[in-house]
């Protein structure tokens, strides 16, 4: 799962936006982001973590490598720029590893709407540590989509329990993750940045391997996948990989207020996936729930593209 924020434009600035050609890269994550969902719900209750999350990385970091190595990009970056991606990596990690946990326990669509709270945080996170202006407007917009987010937790908290918070936590690691990218947008190449944040992302998975593999934890258990479940562990790298490079280049030829409304094309088409491979639909209260989110989403996306206009203007 990728999430774009508000009135963030990253790599390249000086790109020509292409809107169209950034609609259609944001499409493509709307139907690759579910696929990889799905494979990842389809293992989470026989693998353990550890092994998930090594197929989502090692395909993040070997499918951008010929791009790189035949467009000779620079992948060499400072002490800073490191420095930042290893600790964006760690709450990449950390939200994917939630997001994994919540998928076992809750319908596909129900999660990702849950974690569609992210543009609420962004809003809130700018707003108290950054100091951003953010109006009457923007803010009752959050606490309706707030207030839908509760609409989507409250029946499946009453089902799986304490699980179905788990989203919220993926919305806030990746609002924060998002302000560290903010960092070095402008300074680090966007596929490199994929390919060095999933070898990072190894290394970290196998360090923590190595000191925490004997605590008993299934978790952190290194088994070798049954014959079966390669296919799958496949899907969940390949699409969890190109839908994060469609997300990166969307925002590099389209305004970020341009592609944020697309994405939430994301939720019905993730629900037709849960419906097609799990026999899943969310319930009356969690359909209104999603509803409300997507309104207020898209409120808050008005707002920040009629402000842009504005200091345009």
């Amino acid at each position: 799962m990728t999430l774009s924020a508000p009135n963030i434009r990253t790599p390249n600035q000086q790109t020509p936006d292409r809107p169209f050609i950034g609609i259609l890269f944001v499409l493509g994550f709307c139907v690759f982001a579910p696929i990889s969902d799905a494979a990842a719900k389809a293992l989470t209750a026989t693998t353990p973590l550890l092994i998930l999350l090594l197929a989502r990385y090692i395909s993040q970091w070997i499918l951008p490598l010929p791009v790189i190595f035949l467009t000779r990009r620079r992948i060499g970056m400072s002490p800073r720029v490191l420095w930042i991606i290893t600790i964006r990596s760690v709450i990449h990690m950390g939200g994917i590893a939630a997001m994994f946990v919540a998928l076992r326990y809750l319908p596909l669509a129900d999660t990702l709407a849950i974690a569609f709270v992210f543009p609420f945080i962004m809003l809130l996170l700018g707003k108290f540590f950054l100091g951003e202006q953010v109006g009457i407007r923007r803010l009752s917009a959050c606490t309706v989509g707030f207030i839908g987010t509760l609409l989507v937790i409250q029946p499946s908290f009453a089902v799986v329990g304490l699980p179905a918070l788990l989203p919220l936590l993926v919305a806030l690691l990746f609002s924060i993750m998002v302000l560290l990218t903010r960092q070095i947008a402008k300074d680090y190449d966007p596929v490199c940045l994929q390919s060095m944040s999933g070898f990072i992302s190894c290394v970290l998975l196998f360090v923590g391997w190595i000191v925490l593999g004997n605590s008993g934890l299934y978790a952190l258990e290194m088994v070798v996948p049954e014959p079966h479940q390669f296919m799958t562990l496949f899907y969940l790298g390949f699409f969890g990989t190109i839908a994060h490079i469609a997300m990166t280049y969307a925002v590099r030829f389209a305004p970020s207020t341009t592609v944020a409304p697309v994405q939430y094309v994301e939720i019905p088409i993730a629900t037709l996936v849960g419906w097609m491979v799990f026999g899943d639909l969310p319930n009356g209260m969690a359909s209104v729930g999603i509803t409300v989110t997507i309104a207020a989403g898209l409120a808050v996306i008005f707002f920040e593209h009629r402000a842009a206009r504005r200091l345009a203007s």
